[in-house]
């Protein structure tokens, strides 16, 4: 399996931890926006990185 494929996959279920932490946040109605903010932004970054990475990268074998 490629390294990179791996990798793609790392940073989609660390970007979908993010993102879910970040609903969880928001959904207790906390007053704390920057944790939010912070999650939300990363963990959106990450889940689009690693898709990326798992759709440009090549099965070769």
């Amino acid at each position: 399996m490629n390294l990179k494929r791996i990798f793609g996959a790392l940073l989609t279920l660390i970007g979908t931890g993010a993102l879910i932490y970040a609903s969880v946040i928001f959904v207790n109605g906390t007053d704390n926006f920057k944790a939010l903010l912070i999650y939300g932004l990363l963990g959106l970054l990450f889940f689009i990185a690693g898709i990326s990475l798992v759709r440009t990268t090549k099965d070769e074998a």
